[in-house]
């Protein structure tokens, strides 16, 4: 029996419809799947819904795989692909396996002869270098900054000095109710003349992006409370 394939699928970033962000082609495909790996069926469930698969939710067989599926739980996961079922992957938002659980899952897929197949979509870290107008040709994605106000502090200055030694752009994220306190240190501890990209509410409405030196940011901020972003730092 030839095996299944594993499709990576990106999810929008925001509520609104895929075809906005999505492509056709990516969505003909999703609405033939009958198998989903997901971080949270309900989001999941909704994000099908829009795509055009709404009469056949109650189909649809499903995994969960988020930060708390312990590595004992993958071969069962996967097990479908291996008796001919193809998967979707879908991200709750963004591409699956980028800054979200999932690689575990596509390495073991590799490691079994299964074929991956990434689809296009909206990302976040992408669409927020691509808008900077910082350095793209070398560039580090950091992922989340500790909690704690003095690690954090620590690993911004971390990031500055790499920047300074190899030019590459430091990328990283937060949780949104926390981004008031991580730009305030960010205006706070970095050097006067180091840029700043805030890509905020990325593909929505509400999207805002501005690239300044920290000493044209101490002028003034926008909102970030709650408001999902991306931060960048470059020169």
């Amino acid at each position: 029996m030839s095996k299944g394939t594993l499709f990576l699928i990106p999810n929008v970033l925001d509520k609104g419809q895929p075809s906005r962000v999505i492509t056709p082609s990516v969505i003909e495909v999703v609405n033939q799947l009958k198998y989903f790996i997901v971080e949270e069926e309900r989001a999941a469930r909704a994000f099908l819904a829009r795509a055009g698969m709404r009469d056949h939710l109650d189909s649809l067989d499903w995994a969960i795989l988020n930060e708390h599926t312990e590595a004992t739980e993958i071969p069962q996961i996967i097990n479908p692909l291996l008796h001919g079922v193809d998967a979707g992957m879908l991200s709750e938002a963004g591409c699956p396996a980028i800054a979200d659980p999932g690689s575990n899952l596509v390495l073991t897929a590799h490691a079994m002869g299964i074929r991956v197949v990434p689809f296009t979509g909206p990302s976040s870290i992408i669409l927020a270098l691509m808008a900077s107008g910082l350095n793209g040709q070398q560039f580090t994605f950091n992922g989340y900054l500790p909690v704690k106000t003095k690690e954090r502090i620590q690993r911004i200055r971390e990031f500055e000095q790499r920047l300074k030694r190899s030019g590459e752009t430091q990328l990283f994220i937060e949780t949104p109710y926390r981004n008031r306190q991580l730009f305030k240190d960010l205006i706070d501890h970095l050097s006067p003349q180091t840029r700043l990209c805030l890509a905020v509410d990325l593909t929505t409405p509400q999207e805002y992006i501005q690239t300044r030196t920290i000493t044209e940011w101490k002028k003034g901020m926008p909102d970030l409370h709650k408001r999902p972003a991306a931060f960048l730092i470059g020169r």
